[in-house]
């Protein structure tokens, strides 16, 4: 329980400190959050992969009180992402609000898809780069489909 408690304060520190939240474009904020994520799971990944080992099994129940903290660590890098974004980036023709939903839910679904398919898998052995490619590709895409020109 020390370990994750540890970890967790390591990832705060390390990560979610990092990302720019003045950045006002949600895509770009994105793109730059994934970039210190990658940056930091290269210096750190024991750390990320034990992390992701804690989430990802089904089996470890954690006390109640780390259960709290996890989940208000989850809350703060929502928020990192989520606060302060500047909806005139977004074209005038479409509900802005209506299209952050769908940029969020096609982020949160595909993460949710990668977090199934690496269930039981040893985290150590993957490797991220590709799929690190593939969402920078997806949100080039949502943000064709959502922005102005």
């Amino acid at each position: 329980m020390y370990l994750i408690d540890y970890a967790m304060n390591l990832l705060v520190e390390g990560y979610l400190s990092l990302i720019d939240t003045t950045e006002p474009d949600f895509i770009e904020r994105l793109k730059q959050a994934a970039r210190v994520k990658m940056d930091y799971y290269h210096k750190n990944p024991d750390v990320m992969q034990f992390l992701a080992t804690v989430v990802l099994t089904d089996n470890v129940k954690l006390p109640e009180e780390l259960e709290q903290r996890l989940s208000a660590l989850q809350q703060k890098g929502q928020s990192i992402l989520y606060d302060n974004i500047d909806p005139t980036l977004f074209r005038d023709d479409i509900d802005v609000d209506k299209a952050f939903k769908l940029i969020r839910w096609s982020i949160e679904g595909y993460q949710n898809e990668l977090i199934n398919h690496f269930k039981g898998q040893k985290i150590a052995s993957v490797d991220f780069d590709p799929y690190w490619k593939e969402f920078y590709e997806y949100l080039d895409i949502l943000k064709i489909s959502f922005y102005k020109k």
